[in-house]
């Protein structure tokens, strides 16, 4: 395991953990950091096991990384500002998700439970998870493809700016676009740019799901984008 706490100004080669028992490189409190061949090795049953989970952290850089775990391939959370993450490779685990802002490019998610998503944990103060990105991201039979569930947090603003962008593959599941969000805070300035996902398994098309979500569609839809509910 890799813990780095109050960290400043560091780079990080070549970094490979293995089999940790929880999260393989844990980063709190951390500002201008750089990550550039890092390889994580975890079995898929093995819970609680991120490969890189960060808060309260801003300025950090993955490039070129391999992840397979038993959770998240990389977790983003609660004050945790300008994360980027470049030629990512995540399978098995439970996909990239990001409770904060960030921007992911040129991913690869095989075999994982979830794709590119956004969930945002409760709080008693007000919490906005905006500014997030996920372009050129290629999916191979993953289940939940592009998903944001905020049907827990009634009480907080959760969700804007949200973009997916050239996102393109297969899933294990026909559902592949799944956006739900609460009518009390809505999910705002949701954009979904050349999305073009298959149902592996054969015999039925891919849906999508919206609801309480102010969007925009550019470019090509596989699936079509769906009404939106209320």
């Amino acid at each position: 395991m890799v813990k780095k706490k109050k960290c400043n100004k560091d780079k990080n080669y070549n970094v490979l953990p293995i089999d940790s028992k929880f999260f393989h490189i844990n980063l709190l409190e951390c500002k201008k950091l750089q990550f550039q061949h890092v390889t994580i090795i975890a079995p898929a049953n093995s819970l609680n096991t991120d490969g890189i989970h960060m808060g309260h952290s801003s300025q950090i850089t993955i490039t070129n990384a391999n992840i397979g775990t038993g959770d998240d391939c990389i977790s983003i959370c609660d004050g945790t500002q300008d994360f980027t993450a470049n030629e990512v490779t995540c399978g098995p685990g439970h996909g990239i998700s990001i409770g904060s802002l960030g921007k992911v490019t040129g991913a690869t998610l095989s075999n994982t439970d979830n794709g590119v998503r956004i969930k945002t944990l409760p709080s008693s103060s007000s919490r906005v998870a905006s500014d997030i990105h996920f372009e050129d991201v290629v999916m191979k039979n993953v289940g939940n493809p592009i998903i944001i569930n905020q049907n827990y947090c009634l009480n907080n603003q959760c969700s804007n700016q949200r973009h997916f962008k050239k996102i393109r593959g297969t899933s294990s599941t026909k559902k592949v676009v799944n956006l739900i969000c609460t009518k009390s805070v809505p999910c705002q300035q949701v954009v979904l740019s050349d999305i073009d996902l298959a149902y592996k398994g054969g015999g039925g098309s891919t849906t999508s799901t919206f609801t309480n979500v102010q969007h925009a569609i550019l470019g090509k839809q596989n699936p079509p984008a769906c009404i939106n509910k209320h």
